[in-house]
Order: C-alpha cells, then sequence, then structure tokens
C-alpha cells in the first residue's frame, strides 16, 4: 500500500514495504520553553531553526505542533504553516486536538497534507473524518477508543478496523490512513513493548498498511532512553512500521542502518550519503 503526503512541489510516498519515511517530531512546544516564548511574541525563528536542523538530519516530513496553554492555536497554526512553507518545500504534519486549528491550518496547506490524528472514539471520528475527507489530507489514526489503550492486541486490531471502516463510509481511501499502534512507557509495564510489536504484525498481516508511532515513548523514565530508542526502533521498522514520528538528529542513522540491512537501499548509497554528510558536518 502507497501513501502519498506532498509539499508545495515535493512528494512523498510511504510504502508499506519500505523503505522508511522518517517524520521529525521537534516541532512541539513540549519540553521546548524556547518555542513557547518565541511563538507567543509571533517570532518564527525558532521554528524555522528547528525544520532546518531536521530537514539537514534526514527529516522527509515535519509534525508541526504549537500547542501550549493559552495559546490561540486556530490564528497560530496557519501562520506557522505559512512560514514554513515560505522557506521549505517539504510535507507537514499537522499535529492538533483542536478540529478548528486543524480546519485553518488545513485551508492554508497543500493538499495531501498529513493530520495527527484521529482515534476511535466517536467524538474523534466526527470531528476529524470530515475535515479530513474536505482538505484531501492523510490522516494517522490512533489505536486507541472511549475505553482507552488497551493491552489487548486483538483490541488494538479492533480499532484499527473501526477506523477504516468509518473512513471508507466518507469516501477515504484506506491508503490515506497512517495507523499507529501504539508505544507506551516499558518503565510502566514490561510487557508494552511486545504487545505493540504484536499489534505492528498483526496490522501488516491483516490491512499491510502504513504504519507510525511515537517510538521514544517506550523509553519515558528509564536511563539511557537514545539506547532503548535505537533498539525499539529497529524491532519496530522490521515488523512493519514505516514512518516513525521521532527526532532525526538522533535516531536518522538507526533507521537507515535498518533499512540499510534489510536489503531496501541499493548499493547502500542512502546510508553512505547520510553518514558522509554527517562526517563533513562534525570535521567542520
Amino acid at each position: 500500500m502507497q501513501t502519498i503526503v506532498k509539499g508545495k512541489t515535493s512528494e512523498v510516498i510511504i510504502n508499506a514495504n519500505g523503505p522508511v519515511v522518517i517524520i521529525g517530531e521537534n516541532i512541539n512546544p513540549t519540553r521546548r520553553k524556547k518555542l513557547i516564548t518565541t511563538l507567543q511574541v509571533n517570532d518564527f525563528s525558532y521554528v524555522l531553526e528547528l525544520a532546518r536542523a531536521q530537514i539537514a538530519a534526514g527529516a522527509d516530513i515535519l509534525d508541526v505542533n504549537v500547542g501550549f496553554p493559552g495559546v490561540d492555536d486556530v490564528k497560530l497554526l496557519p501562520e506557522v504553516i505559512k512560514v514554513l512553507n515560505e522557506h521549505f518545500d517539504i510535507p507537514l504534519c499537522l499535529d492538533t486536538p483542536n478540529p478548528l486549528a486543524l480546519a485553518a491550518g488545513l485551508a492554508v496547506a497543500p493538499p495531501r497534507t498529513m493530520v495527527n490524528s484521529v482515534n476511535g472514539e466517536e467524538k474523534s471520528l466526527l470531528a476529524v473524518l470530515p475535515i479530513v475527507k474536505e482538505f484531501n489530507a492523510v490522516v494517522i489514526a490512533l489505536t486507541m477508543d472511549e475505553d482507552g489503550i488497551s493491552q489487548d492486541v486483538d483490541k488494538r486490531l479492533s480499532v484499527a478496523d473501526k477506523l477504516f471502516e468509518r473512513a471508507a463510509k466518507l469516501g477515504i481511501p484506506e491508503e490515506d490512513l497512517v495507523i499507529d499502534p501504539l508505544a507506551m512507557a516499558v518503565s510502566a509495564d514490561l510487557q508494552t513493548a511486545l504487545v505493540t510489536l504484536n499489534t505492528i504484525k498483526k496490522i501488516k498481516e491483516k490491512f499491510n498498511a502504513n504504519m507510525t508511532l511515537g517510538a521514544s515513548n517506550i523509553s519515558f523514565g528509564l536511563p539511557d532512553r537514545h539506547s532503548i530508542n535505537q533498539a525499539f526502533m529497529t524491532m519496530c521498522i522490521m515488523n512493519g512500521v514505516t514512518c516513525p514520528i521521532t527526532n532525526p538528529e538522533k535516531l536518522a542513522s538507526t533507521v537507515l542502518a535498518t533499512d540499510l540491512l534489510l536489503g531496501r537501499d541499493d548499493y547502500a548509497m542512502k546510508f553512505v550519503a547520510h553518514a558522509m554528510a554527517h562526517q563533513e558536518e562534525k570535521s567542520k
């Protein structure tokens, strides 16, 4: 299955059989006080700095979240999208729980922009899917519903079924849903990584759908998070994740190495180019 996401003139194809597409996670006010303080005064220089660094590190799509307490995201999200599109030609993923902000953002974004996200709750389905349909967007679909995030693999699979069914009723094609099997902190439950990996396997087998997830959630609360994130990222890709949301400055090399070892990088060209570019950067 192929999912197409577009920028102004650029196009990214997410393929259920790889290679992996990286969605850069860093334009997000969580743990970034500087982003909040600059956005509060309509200073977009730090947003551009975060975007530029992620693109240089290997991001194919940029997740854009401008949510923080007191923000008028209906006004701010479109402004940030316009600024990013003025400076870069890269597809965006609009990350907001506010349907009004989502619609305002998609109104100024190119068709085939990605949306983060919808889930199996009735209120989410009713609020988000019509907007996705209206703007011909691609949507990340979380495998959770009114009962929360289940530790039962079959329950997560049934939510995925529901998401595909409800999207189809609105005429949204199955390739426009990117399923998120959900990763939770292994520090809280030692079995949660296995639940996620088994969910990925079953979604791959049943739907052959494109999948994403916030891979770094797995290491929350533990030391040496980077080592855990590297190992988990490789496991997720091997089992079927095609477009993880991650920090490309930390994990692009892991993603490219995994693609290489899975035979998805002809003559190792992408891995070698990335390694040489970053070797040059370090020498500077």
